[in-house]
C-alpha cells in the first residue's frame, strides 16, 4: 500500500526521493534527465504555501494559502462559501444542501454527522469545512488522521453568522470578500431593526412539533430572528433551546398567531384537527405567518428569511 502523502507537498517529497536515488547511481544521462524533470516540475507544480490559523473551536489548523479543492460538511457552510465567491472551488457538499441552487450540482459526501470518509479521501480535498457539534467529533478526528486540514465554525445567532462569514473568509484567504459580505448583511439586519423597533409586536407561537409539543426557547436562533423581524415569540422566556410545552400551558400563553415553515409537516390543517388545539384563537381564526426553511440555516440566507418575516409581521 502506498503511504498517504501530505496534502500540500507529498508529491514533491516522492519526486525528490527519486531524484536523490538517481544522483547516487552515477548515471550521468539519467541524472541530467531527472534534473531537467525536477526543474520542470518545480516550475509547474510548486509546493503549496501554507499558514496556521485558529478556527472557531480554538483548534490550530494548517491550511493552504489558496485552497482549491474544498469539501463543505454542512449546508450552512456551503451557503457561506458560495456567498464568498468560492463556489467553483467546492468539490463536494453534504446531504440536505439547499442553498444556493448551484451547490446542488456538487456530489455529496453523505450526512453532516457521519460523512463518508472514503468519499472524502477519493476527492483529494485540500480543505474540509465543518461545524462545531456537541458530539465526540469522530469524523473530525478521522479526517485529521488522513492529514487533511479541517476547519470548524460555530455560528450561534445573527452575530454568529457574521463571525463565521469572517472566519471562513480567513480560512479561504478571501478576507476582502468576507468584509464586504459582512458589511452588506449588517446593513440589511440594521434596516429591519430600524423599521420595526417602534411597531407593535405580534405574539407568535412556533410549533416545531405537535406531539409532544416542541417549540423554540430563549436562546434559539429562530427566537432572535423573530425579535429582530418585529415580532415576539411567546416562549422567549423558556431557557432550553427546544423546550417541551403542555397544551394547557400553550393555551394560557394565548398566541396571537402561529409561525409555520412553508412545506413543513406541522401545518394548520394538522393542528386544527387535533384535540384541544381549536381552543387556541390563533388556530380558530386561522392567523398564520409563514417562513421558509432558510430560517434553519445559520448562514447568509437566514437574512432573507428575516426580511421575509418582517414584511409579513409589518406589511
Amino acid at each position: 500500500m502506498m503511504p498517504l502523502m501530505h496534502p500540500f507537498c507529498g508529491g514533491r517529497k516522492l519526486r525528490c526521493r527519486s531524484l536523490a536515488l538517481a544522483l547516487c547511481s552515477g548515471d550521468r544521462h539519467r541524472m541530467k534527465a531527472l534534473l531537467y524533470l525536477a526543474l520542470l516540475l518545480s516550475s509547474v507544480a510548486p509546493c503549496v504555501a501554507s499558514r496556521i490559523v485558529t478556527d472557531e473551536v480554538g483548534r490550530r489548523v494548517e491550511l493552504p494559502d489558496h485552497p482549491h479543492r474544498i469539501i463543505c460538511l454542512v449546508p450552512s457552510v456551503t451557503d457561506t462559501v458560495f456567498a464568498l465567491g468560492a463556489g467553483a472551488d467546492v468539490v463536494a457538499v453534504s446531504d440536505f444542501t439547499k442553498y444556493p441552487v448551484e451547490a446542488l450540482k456538487k456530489p455529496s459526501v453523505g450526512s453532516t454527522t457521519r460523512p463518508s470518509i472514503e468519499t472524502i479521501l477519493s476527492l483529494h480535498p485540500d480543505l474540509v469545512l465543518g461545524i462545531q457539534t456537541g458530539g465526540p467529533g469522530e469524523s473530525t478526528a478521522a479526517i485529521e488522521r488522513l492529514g487533511i486540514p479541517i476547519y470548524l465554525v460555530g455560528p450561534h445567532g445573527l452575530d454568529g453568522i457574521l463571525r463565521s462569514v469572517t472566519s471562513l473568509g480567513d480560512a479561504l484567504n478571501r478576507k476582502a470578500e468576507a468584509a464586504s459580505l459582512v458589511t452588506k448583511l449588517e446593513g440589511r439586519i440594521s434596516a429591519v431593526r430600524t423599521r420595526t423597533q417602534t411597531l407593535p409586536r405580534p405574539a407568535v407561537f412556533m410549533p416545531v412539533w405537535y406531539d409532544p409539543i416542541i417549540t423554540i426557547g430563549k436562546h434559539a436562533f429562530i427566537t432572535e430572528i423573530i425579535e429582530v423581524a418585529g415580532g415576539r415569540s411567546i416562549t422567549d422566556d423558556l431557557t432550553p433551546d427546544w423546550p417541551h410545552l403542555s397544551l394547557e400551558a400553550l393555551i394560557a400563553r394565548a398566541p396571537e398567531a402561529l409561525l409555520l415553515v412553508r412545506g413543513g409537516r406541522t401545518t394548520l390543517e394538522v393542528l386544527k384537527d387535533r384535540p384541544g388545539w381549536n381552543s387556541i384563537p390563533a388556530i380558530r381564526e386561522r392567523r398564520v405567518f409563514y417562513v421558509d426553511n432558510r430560517i434553519d440555516f445559520p448562514s447568509p440566507v437566514a437574512i432573507d428569511a428575516l426580511e421575509d418575516m418582517s414584511r409579513q409581521f409589518h406589511p
